[in-house]
């Protein structure tokens, strides 16, 4: 009888040991299948981010002819493609400096009207409490229901009315009408974290509602100005529908709209087409890597604050 219980006794205890050391292992593989499952797909998506980016540089690289090859690498690689549209030396790149000093235009008047009409309109509804404020910015995110495609046609026939045909100002028009719902919306969920009680001591003080808009609102702020003027101004650089309805002259059209003029051409030169967007891409591209802290920092402080 003694014998049987200081047996079990060590049996018992050993297996109350082994239950949590088989549950911690067993919890520590699954951990590594999800870990190993998680960097699969991440591998997958890198896969499949990058192989088109890929495809486009290493088309650039090409020569004249040598474009629908099956090859992983270019033969004879070359960097004239990108020679001949820095010194624009084929006839449909004759103005490619200037066309993108237009795409460069509208990008930057339709950040600065952006942030102007959102910051202001943000600042209005949040700060001075208009009445009826938060109908408004309702009713500018409802804007969004209607496809930009939809909007297309009435767009060009407004401008038409107005004399606004062929000019940059109509495109700007138009990616201000199409961003600004957003900036409001970003600008609103951001101005939460910045407390009212600074508003009141200003005007206590004697600032005017200017004064505290241009001093205290803006410069508070700037991380979420940051990540809506990066939004907007991707948006208006990377847009091609509005900019091929409204820009139809050579001398006015932007570059994503000169690109598609390649196509027209009965033997499209890939390589030049191609050497073309990489060059039209750097500056977004810095751009976001410069800004991409204060961008994360604008998206995300007004969610975690409200």
């Amino acid at each position: 009888m003694t014998v049987a219980v200081n047996d079990a006794g060590p049996t018992l205890a050993t297996a109350a040991v082994r239950a949590p050391t088989e549950r911690g292992r067993r919890a520590r593989r699954l951990r590594r299948w999800k870990e190993t499952g998680a960097l699969g797909i991440a591998v997958l998506v890198l896969i499949w981010t990058l192989v088109p980016v890929y495809n486009i540089f290493m088309v650039s690289l090409e020569s004249k002819g040598d474009v629908f090859t099956e090859t992983i690498w270019p033969a004879r690689p070359s960097l004239d493609s990108f020679w001949i549209v820095i010194t624009q030396g084929y006839w449909y790149l004759e103005e490619f400096w200037h066309q993108f000093a237009n795409s460069f235009y509208i990008g930057v008047g339709t950040v600065f009207f952006t942030l102007v009409i959102g910051s202001l309109a943000s600042f209005a509804i949040g700060r001075m409490r208009v009445r009826y404020g938060w109908l408004l910015s309702n009713m500018a995110l409802l804007t969004y229901v209607i496809p930009a495609s939809f909007l297309a046609i009435p767009f060009y026939r407004i401008m038409q009315i107005y004399g606004l045909t062929n000019n940059l100002w109509s495109v700007i028009a138009a990616e201000v009408t199409f961003a600004t719902p957003y900036a409001i919306f970003i600008f609103q969920q951001y101005g939460v974290s910045i407390p009212i009680e600074l508003d009141e001591a200003a005007r206590i003080d004697g600032a005017s509602p200017f004064q505290v808009y241009w001093k205290i609102y803006l410069p508070l702020m700037a991380p979420a100005l940051v990540a809506v003027g990066t939004y907007a101004l991707l948006l208006a650089w990377n847009e091609y529908l509005y900019q091929f309805l409204l820009l139809s002259s050579k001398h006015s059209m932007s570059v994503p709209v000169a690109l598609a003029q390649f196509l027209n051409s009965d033997e499209a030169p890939w390589n030049y087409m191609m050497a073309t967007a990489i060059v039209y891409a750097i500056p977004p591209v810095a751009i976001y890597y410069v800004f991409r802290r204060r961008m994360s920092a604008g998206l995300t402080m007004g969610g975690v604050k409200g």
